[in-house]
């Protein structure tokens, strides 16, 4: 893990050498991103957009698989803002790095599905098998404890969960056989579905509450830098309009960043996302303090912990009072 971590600060150590000779005038940030899906798909529409300049950015997004890699990455000065699932910024709090805070988010729920071989029908079926989980601590890892747990099965003992790396390489293991069963999102759930894998827990019934993808930042780069990390949520503002309104751009981006190229499997994946994220980018207090009450099943330190400590709002409120999301057309 230490030396997976190293290669990714050396990725984004890059990045900033990078960003170092670009134009003086604009604010320099480096984001981190722990997934390419959907509902973490707003940055790269501020790229196509090209909202960098308009909100005087020189943004640079850099992908991490996992919100606890991309946490170590943050904790080590790798990154200022990131989006992120919830786990890994919330056990970086419980362990003492209260420098973590939630400005945001644009889904306040889990759509994940445990999607299984033709053989496997429910959730029963799934014991003794091989699941793939993305990465421990990640929010496919989270949500099959979650869905597992709810259907009555133990995670621990009544599967193998393996680790896949991220997204795209969880559906690979799934559709090559390497597992037996995946816990992946949308698009990658919609895809595996019009293959003829089964849902075999089907989180969009479920929606259990949590932060899947949240916009975080530190405490300290707040005191530092407050407008920018404003710029940046703007900028994200006007992103998340872009994102629903231009479904063609959307399924270009897709096809171009993880190879999502049927337009059937895009539609009916999109149309289902785009129910359940947030236009003014919400981030919800219920869906902080369901991930805290599901991990002080095994962590005590979660107990003593509220979700507002967790949150800071003042990026949300002055976009509601300077007519941000109005203008936007954000409801």
């Amino acid at each position: 893990m230490t030396r997976f971590i190293s290669r990714c600060c050396g990725v984004i150590s890059v990045a900033l050498i990078f960003l170092g000779a670009t134009s003086f005038a604009a604010e320099k940030l480096v984001g981190l991103q722990s997934a390419p899906s959907i509902a973490m798909a707003i940055p790269w529409f501020a790229e196509e957009a090209r909202l960098y300049s308009k909100y005087d950015l020189d943004f640079q997004l850099v992908y991490i698989a996992s919100s606890g890699i991309v946490t170590a990455a943050m904790s080590g000065g790798n990154g200022s803002v990131a989006i992120v699932g919830g786990e890994g910024p919330i056990r970086a709090y419980l362990s003492g790095n209260t420098d973590f805070v939630f400005i945001g988010s644009v889904k306040n729920v889990l759509t994940h599905s445990i999607m299984g071989k033709p053989d496997i029908k429910r959730p029963e079926d799934l014991k003794g098998k091989r699941i793939g989980v993305g990465r421990i601590g990640g929010n496919s890892h989270y949500f099959t404890q979650y869905a597992m747990r709810q259907k009555g099965l133990d995670p621990l003992k009544d599967a193998n969960l393996i680790q896949t790396g991220g997204a795209p390489e969880t559906f690979l293991a799934l559709a090559t056989g390497a597992v037996d069963a995946a816990s992946i999102t949308t698009p990658q759930d919609t895809r595996a579905a019009f293959q003829g894998f089964n849902y075999v827990i089907d989180g969009r019934e479920i929606k259990p509450p949590y932060v899947a993808t949240g916009f975080v930042t530190l405490r300290s780069v707040i005191k530092k830098r407050p407008k920018v990390i404003s710029q940046f949520m703007h900028m994200m503002a006007e992103s998340y309009k872009i994102m629903v309104n231009d479904r063609d751009l959307a399924f270009r981006l897709m096809a171009k960043k993880i190879g999502l190229t049927d337009r059937k499997v895009f539609d009916a994946a999109y149309t289902q996302e785009l129910k359940v994220l947030e236009p003014r980018l919400d981030i919800k207090p219920i869906a902080i303090q369901a991930t805290l009450d599901e991990i002080a099943k095994t962590d005590s330190r979660a107990k003593q912990v509220t979700a507002q400590q967790l949150i800071d709002r003042r990026f949300l409120e002055e976009m509601e009072k300077d007519g941000t999301f109005e203008r936007l057309g954000l409801k």
